[in-house]
């Protein structure tokens, strides 16, 4: 790799730059405990450093760096600039200002001339003159580096037209928002009046606060689409990559050293003995020392002053300046903070980062993906197995769509149950109030023991409801002076595995920042413990199931059941509906027959036999009875399934279109809320009632969203898979609430249900779900966006197209699963098929 021309080589631009480095760089930890992400060295040299010779190479040579956390480190590195040829001048922050804030801070050194912004802790080679040019040529106020990366879920992805002009962007999207695999790198060329838009020592940020406000005003934001290298260094295995893309030549930065051989460079002064064994690319930094016998393999990066002992071993793994390794130790995929001494024969895995000044005595093991902080010591034949962050593909984050979940005993650990407590009361004040309660399987009771201990230990007070229904949960912590709180249950459809589900004070899923906070705290084990007075207590909380019914027939209107003398068949499934129903239905008065009434331990969850079983049995008792309809709950009472009075299922996406007709036909006004993957039959049955219909994301707490948005008179919600939210009594889902407003809703109405069925117009909709690996979900997104050409597009979730006649498919990538989703509805069964079909082919040529 050659060293970069000097600035005049390449018609240096007068232009400022502001490199941000004000990032603490969390999701590094235990890397950054100590030193600021932008120090982080990538083959031996800083992050920031490769930025500013980039910087240097097209021309900045004047620089305004902008700092915050541990700011001191980085002006003792990098001084006023001059051993790198450039004048940098440092601008902190007293307090976190967001990206354009931090800029705006900065503002008297860019005295009114264009400015270019870059991260301080990027990793890129992107062609910054031709991107100067790219700017000036267009006329454009804001131009932004926009780069195609495989996993767009970190970053702002951006849509632009062929000239280059930005249409739409979206901050840190979830799967299903995804409509591009073209992401903002964070690097942007500003007209100065720019600034005039930001706020003085206020919090602003460029994507989340400038950008959209110049977009809306048709100033000209153009997106230059880079064909250099980028990494975002946000994560332990893109920090890996970024030494491995280095010494593979796919990023042009210089190395300093001497390349002995092809791929092996060797830096000033090191010792490398000939009987070392070196299989490049690999770097070994100034004056460390490489012993006979050691192994270093390919993609190993060795800082200054380290030493590899005899028959030592190292792959793929990065150790910072003065380092020890020691005789016979193996170290593979790992990373090594500064000054750490690693002894004879100790052993560390893939995915292991240890911090700096550590000691790891010998034959000690650490396990993949431990994580030690600086300043500890590992004893010696230590065997350290911590939380594992959980890297499979399926799983992408420690939060699926039903909370954590995981096999019993196997993913879900009451260890792991205990540090998920510990990262949950971590986030909540000390005293605060969580309510814990579970289903009827041992396994739920077991670790949500483990839960309470945790909590308690974490100075926080427990009330425990032990089994009761999911919305009595939901309701009890909703309830004034509730932080919050957990529920164990066995996952739908697999009794073998658990869900631990986390709710925030108004009883509902937590959302997904407060989902992100709680990770980061669970990944970095930054745990609060309480002093030996402020261990919280634990109280049994009494009479659960009264004050929930109570308040639910308050709430929800039963006028008209008692006349209309109706007669119902409920199955309970074994679950902990069976605490509430029977008493409930007495105290509303209508005559009952309830099947499977009790708790059943040894059928905590549904299987797809049982529940096809028991609804075919359900239909024959009302067909039999004469009753007016039947509703089996699942074990928890969350969802309903409905047999109408000849006996016969209502699916669950017709029983959604049923309820909504009582509901509409009843209240004449307001509005709905439903997920996108509903059919648009739903919209018209609320036109003929004049009610609007409020599209939402797929997401749970997307409808619980809706339901507690300002001003929004929402009369119902749902989500098309037996999931209703009654808005008058409660903003979550509710299956029993939902059963007793359809019992008042019936009773009022007079009409069978069958019979409101049969008038409502058929859906055609169908589904169909396509292998989707996750390196190519973003590609697969921007080919779809691509494909749909002039159409209209809905991005609410994942991306909708609409054909000019009403017809219209979804494609929506899978938060938890390598799988992409698509919908399609039309006129008829043929047409929605060759829509859907239409769709497949498109996600599948886009994965290649």
């Amino acid at each position: 790799m050659t060293a970069s021309h000097d600035a005049a080589e390449t018609g240096a631009t007068p232009m400022k730059a502001v490199v941000m480095a004000g990032g603490e760089g969390t999701r590094l930890r235990p890397m950054t405990a100590n030193q600021p992400k932008p120090l982080l060295p990538v083959v031996n040299k800083p992050i920031m450093e490769h930025v500013l010779r980039l910087l240097r190479k097209h021309g900045f040579t004047e620089t305004v760096v902008t700092v915050q956390f541990l700011a001191t480190l980085i002006r003792n590195y990098f001084g006023d600039g001059e051993e790198l040829g450039m004048k940098l001048h440092y601008v902190a922050e007293e307090v976190p200002l967001g990206t354009a804030g931090s800029v705006k801070n900065a503002e008297e050194h860019l005295r009114g001339e264009p400015f270019i912004v870059i991260s301080g802790d990027a990793l890129t080679d992107i062609d910054l003159t031709d991107m100067v040019r790219f700017h000036k040529e267009k006329g454009a106020k804001v131009t932004i580096a926009l780069k195609r990366v495989p996993n767009p879920l970190e970053f702002g992805i951006i849509i632009v037209d062929e000239q280059g002009r930005i249409q739409r962007f979206l901050e840190k999207p979830t799967w299903g928002q995804v409509f591009s695999d073209t992401v903002n790198t964070g690097i942007y060329i500003m007209e100065p009046e720019v600034l005039d838009r930001v706020a003085a020592g206020e919090v602003v940020d460029w994507s989340g606060d400038v950008f959209p406000e110049l977009l809306e005003e048709g100033e000209p934001l153009y997106g230059y689409v880079a064909d250099g290298y980028w990494e975002d260094v946000g994560t332990h295995e893109s920090y890996l990559s970024a030494q491995a893309d280095v010494l593979s030549g796919k990023v042009d930065v210089e190395i300093d050293g001497f390349e002995v051989s092809p791929g092996v460079w060797v830096g000033e002064g090191a010792e490398v003995s000939p009987e070392a064994v070196l299989k490049g690319p690999l770097y070994i930094g100034d004056y460390a020392k490489v012993e006979p016998g050691a192994e270093l393999r390919e993609f190993t990066v060795v800082g200054s002053n380290a030493v590899v002992r005899a028959d030592a071993f190292a792959h793929r793994t990065v150790l910072h300046d003065n380092v020890f390794v020691g005789r016979g130790a193996n170290l593979r995929g790992a990373v090594v903070g500064k000054n750490t001494d690693i002894m004879a024969a100790a052993r560390i895995e893939e995915g292991a980062v240890i911090g700096e000044d550590c000691v790891v005595e010998s034959e000690a093991y650490l396990h993949n993906d431990v994580k030690v902080y600086p300043f500890k010591t590992i004893e010696a034949g230590a065997v350290v197995s911590t939380n594992v962050i959980w890297e499979s593909r399926g799983q992408r984050s420690l939060f699926g769509p039903r909370g954590v979940s995981g096999l019993i005993n196997v993913e879900i650990t009451p260890e792991l149950a205990v540090r998920l407590a510990n990262a949950y009361a971590t986030t909540l004040k000390k005293g605060a109030v969580v309510t814990t309660a579970r289903d009827v399987s041992r396994a739920a009771r077991t670790l949500k023991r483990a839960i309470i201990s945790a909590l308690t230990a974490a100075a926080i007070e427990v009330r425990d409801m032990e089994v009761v229904p999911l919305p009595v949960a939901r309701f009890h912590t909703s309830q004034s002076g509730v932080s919050g709180g957990i529920v164990v249950r066995t996952t739908p459809g697999d009794p073998e595995s658990v869900d631990i589900l986390f709710l925030d004070s108004d009883g509902a899923d937590l959302s997904p920042a407060a989902q992100r906070k709680l990770d980061r705290v669970f990944s970095r084990a930054e745990y609060r413990r309480a002093f030996p007075g402020e261990i919280g207590e634990l109280t049994f909380s009494s009479r659960n199931v009264e004050s929930y019914t109570h308040e639910l027939l308050r709430s929800v209107d039963t006028s008209g059941v008692a006349e209309a003398e109706l007669k119902v068949v409920v199955d309970c499934a074994g679950g902990s509906g069976s605490l509430v129903l029977p008493s409930l239905l007495g105290r509303i008065g209508v005559d009952v027959l309830t099947v499977n009434n009790r708790l059943d331990e040894a059928a905590p969850t549904d299987t797809a036999a049982r529940r096809n079983r028991d609804l075919e049995r359900l239909g024959e008792l009302v067909a039999n009875s004469g009753a007016d309809f039947g509703v089996r709950f699942d074990p928890v009472a969350e969802r309903l399934a409905v047999v109408d009075e000849r006996g016969r299922l209502v699916d669950d996406d017709r029983a959604l279109l049923v309820v909504l007709e009582l509901v509409c036909a009843e209240r004449g006004g307001g509005r709905v809320a439903l997920p996108v993957t509903t059919t648009r039959v739903a919209e018209a049955v609320a036109a003929k009632h004049g009610v609007e219909v409020h599209w939402t994301a797929t997401a749970t707490h997307e409808l619980t969203k809706a339901v507690q948005a300002d001003g929004a008179e929402t009369v119902l919600a749902g989500d098309g898979r037996g999931g209703f939210v009654v808005p008058e009594f409660s903003h979550t889902g509710d299956g029993i609430a939902a059963f007793v407003r359809l019992l008042g809703l019936v009773a009022r109405d007079r009409r069978p249900l069958g019979q409101i069925d049969a008038s409502i117009p058929q859906a055609h909709l169908q589904r169909r779900s396509v292998p989707t690996p996750w390196a190519v979900k973003g590609s697969v997104m921007r080919a779809v966006v691509e494909a749909a050409g002039d159409r209209e597009l809905d991005t609410t979730d994942g991306v909708r197209v609409i054909e000019p006649d009403g017809s219209w498919a979804l494609v929506l990538p899978d938060t938890a699963e390598a799988v992409t989703h698509l919908w399609a509805e039309g006129p008829d069964q043929d047409t929605a098929h060759r829509l859907l079909d239409e769709w497949a082919a498109v996600v599948e040529r886009a994965e290649g």
